[in-house]
């Protein structure tokens, strides 16, 4: 055939498919309901079978089984819809589809027993209205005259006898199943002449009538029972049938099956090995699970073993080749996330997790919508409890500004304030690629609230003012500043513009047209300073600090450590190196720092701000400081390399204002609880206020100059913890 003749074949065949598609969607409840009137005609049949031991016999197949079938069609067709059954989409079956068809079918015998024991018992007398006597009067001739034809037959044997009397015994077998079925009906009766009974030969005869129509109607109520069981097993057998057929034969395999290990033999574990199996894109062949429970070693789920502990997945996943290890484990912490990482490095997998227990309750994901395992489920932290009445009440339907709009804590805090439905929200920003994209993400994730996306540069005094008369803001969440240390230390002159005075200007402004709070967000990094960037915030906090002493206006700073993920941060760092293919570079091998996810300190940076009742400095709880080095090999470990071998760790050397710990306390102050475990209190003592302003001003009068070690001689006038050089940073035009 040529290739013409093959795009026609295969093009009709693939309008066939759509027209037999098209068919089979739009008449599918007929076709659903039709199966099921034929399993119940089959389950029926059966039930008769097996309580007449396996006999096709005509006394139940000609009448009774016909007869039975009037009532039971009607009868379990409507209780299975009530169960809507006839809806199911059989090849997506489970066991809640099993359960509905077990009330179903229980429901069904529960009135066809009803129904056949007010028969039996005579509620509708069929032995009158069909005339039983003289039914049972045409039995009794029909089995004298074959009777007859037996002796004929055994005179004279000829074909012509031998069917005649076959035709009376299937005569009297058809005739026999019906009078059984009208004959049933004198139970009551019978009983009634029995206890009016008078002779002992009269009792006698009456219990055997008894006890043979009592037979039948067990009989009968057998069927009921066993029809029960049977249409429970046929339907999920044909159900099991038709999902096996799409999962086995319909599965699309796209290339060569990566070898799968599931971490966590639980409910998870189960049901996402039922989930890949019944994928039409076959991608995975999962070799067996890991689990720490001993009860579950060496036991099976769906034919997949359990071939240990997560202790031994190193010399588990050599053995079998594994491609991808899927962590199932919904509710596992974060310690145990990193342990299953930590053991696997050196291994050249791809790891995998399920969704976190909270987010499968919330219906938003379901266990089979596995992703890679993320840097953040392996250091962030617990989910916030926060007190959301209280946030709703300090940012509902009030007009808020964010400056630093487009950065990774200002994007973050705009996101985090649409969740509480604001009257305006004011995205404040001098760098117009990120705010045109922060604007254009909260408009179509926030579409009801109002956004107003400004370019300002915070130290330009009168562009910002503009802002402040125009919109009025009620509270400002000031997030802008200059955040990279080695870069502050050679442009020591931008980080006091925009550090300090940015930091001035828009506390100034927020005074001056009475918003009513004013959150700046601080670092770590300006406790005990050792750069440019650090002691330049530590200045913005006492400024801030200040301020609150003489104004209406309720002044608070927030102090945390690194975000993961933000801009600049060694995480992207790293993930660019990884995906050059190395080295990964490390300042120091003793280079630890603290962690926290965006979203985890802006809500908490929201919570501290509706404690605040001005002049505080909270500080929140960042947990247990991580060695960047250990990060650095657990990133390249989550990469599906191996540290060291396929990609290289080197040292750098620490840069300009790099210290190996951060701190997150200053000697001499005191931190005071807050109602939040998370969130503390740092109180200092303020310094003079001449002193303050005196230094400030000359400071900004340097800025211009660049002149590092004046910088450094006049911070340390007001920062006298700040460690900082003079003479090595750079010339006093800014230069190395």
């Amino acid at each position: 055939m040529d290739e013409a003749g093959m795009d026609n074949t295969a093009g009709n065949n693939s309008g066939s498919n759509l027209v037999t598609g098209y068919l089979v969607l739009r008449y599918r409840r007929t076709f659903i309901i039709f199966a099921h009137i034929c399993v119940f005609c089959v389950s029926l049949a059966l039930s008769f079978l097996l309580i007449h031991q396996m006999q096709l016999l005509r006394r139940w197949v000609v009448y009774p089984l016909p007869i039975l079938l009037l009532v039971v069609l009607p009868v379990k067709l409507v209780m299975f819809g009530y169960f809507r059954q006839f809806r199911g989409w059989w090849r997506y079956v489970g066991m809640s589809d099993l359960v509905e068809i077990a009330k179903a079918s229980l429901a069904s015998a529960v009135v066809l027993m009803a129904l056949w024991y007010a028969y039996s018992f005579g509620l509708i007398d069929t032995y009158k209205i069909f005339d039983g006597a003289g039914l049972k009067a045409h039995i009794e001739e029909l089995e004298n005259d074959a009777l007859l034809k037996k002796k004929a037959m055994l005179r004279n044997s000829t074909p012509q006898i031998r069917r005649e009397y076959e035709s009376l015994l299937g005569k009297i077998a058809n005739r026999q199943g019906l009078f059984m079925l009208i004959d049933v009906t004198r139970i009551t009766r019978v009983r009634g002449q029995l206890k009016s009974a008078t002779t002992e030969a009269e009792v006698i005869a009456l219990e055997k009538e008894s006890e043979r129509l009592k037979g039948y109607q067990r009989t009968i109520e057998g069927v009921i029972m066993i029809d029960l069981f049977a249409a429970i097993m046929i339907l999920a057998g044909v159900r099991m049938l038709i999902r096996m057929y799409h999962e086995e034969f319909f599965a699309k395999s796209t290339g060569p099956l990566k070898r799968f290990l599931i971490v966590g033999a639980g409910d998870a574990g189960e049901a996402l090995l039922r989930e890949i199996t019944r994928l039409k894109a076959n991608e995975f062949n999962v070799v067996g699970f890991v689990d720490n429970d001993p009860a579950k070693q060496g036991t099976n789920i769906h034919g997949v073993s359990v071939l240990g502990t997560i202790d031994n997945l190193p010399r588990i996943c050599k053995k079998f080749n594994v491609d991808e290890i899927a962590i199932a484990m919904p509710s596992a912490t974060r310690k145990q996330i990193r342990h299953v990482v930590q053991i696997c490095q050196g291994t050249q997998l791809r790891f995998r997790i399920v969704p976190s227990i909270t987010d499968i309750a919330s219906g938003r994901f379901r266990v089979s919508q596995i992703r890679d395992v993320d840097i953040n489920d392996l250091l962030g932290r617990d989910v916030v409890e926060l007190d959301l009445d209280r946030i709703e009440a300090f940012l509902k339907d009030k007009v808020i500004l964010v400056t630093g709009a487009g950065g990774s804590i200002g994007s973050e805090m705009c996101r985090q304030v649409c969740n509480f439905r604001p009257r305006l929200l004011l995205l404040v920003e001098q760098a117009e690629n990120p705010l045109f994209d922060i604007e254009r993400e909260l408009g179509r994730d926030y579409p009801d609230v109002p956004l107003k996306a400004i370019v300002r540069n915070i130290a330009d005094e009168k562009r910002l003012e503009n802002v402040f008369d125009n919109f009025r803001p009620e509270v400002v969440i000031h997030a802008a500043a200059h955040k990279h240390v080695p870069l502050m230390e050679t442009n020591p002159g931008e980080a006091i513009k925009n550090n300090i005075f940015g930091t001035m200007t828009v506390a100034g402004m927020s005074d001056k047209y009475g918003v009513k709070n004013f959150v700046m967000i601080s670092t770590d990094k300006a406790v005990n300073p050792t750069s440019i960037m650090g002691s330049s915030k530590r200045i913005a906090e006492m400024y801030v600090q200040d301020m609150n002493n003489s104004s209406k206006t309720d002044f608070v700073t927030v102090r945390f450590g690194n975000v993961l993920g933000s801009n600049g941060s060694v995480v992207p760092i790293f993930k660019k190196q990884i995906a050059a293919g190395g080295p990964v570079t490390v300042t120091h091998p003793e280079m630890k720092r603290y962690f926290m996810t965006i979203p985890e300190a802006s809500q908490l940076v929201l919570q501290s701000a509706t404690m605040g009742k001005g002049g505080e400095i909270f500080v929140l709880d960042m947990g247990e400081p991580v060695n960047i080095v250990h990060l650095a090999r657990e990133l390249i470990t989550l990469s599906g390399f191996r540290p060291d071998e396929d990609i290289e760790i080197t040292y750098t050397g620490m840069r300009p204002g790099e210290k190996l710990f951060e701190e997150l306390s200053i000697e001499g102050e005191d931190m005071l609880p807050t109602r939040h475990p998370k969130i503390g209190i740092w109180r200092n003592i303020p310094g003079d206020r001449q002193s303050l302003h005196t230094v400030i001003n000359e400071l900004m009068e340097m800025s211009y100059t660049q002149d590092h070690d004046r910088i450094v001689q006049l911070i340390k006038r007001l920062v006298p913890e700040y460690i900082g050089d003079i003479g090595d940073k750079g010339d006093k035009n800014g230069t190395k």
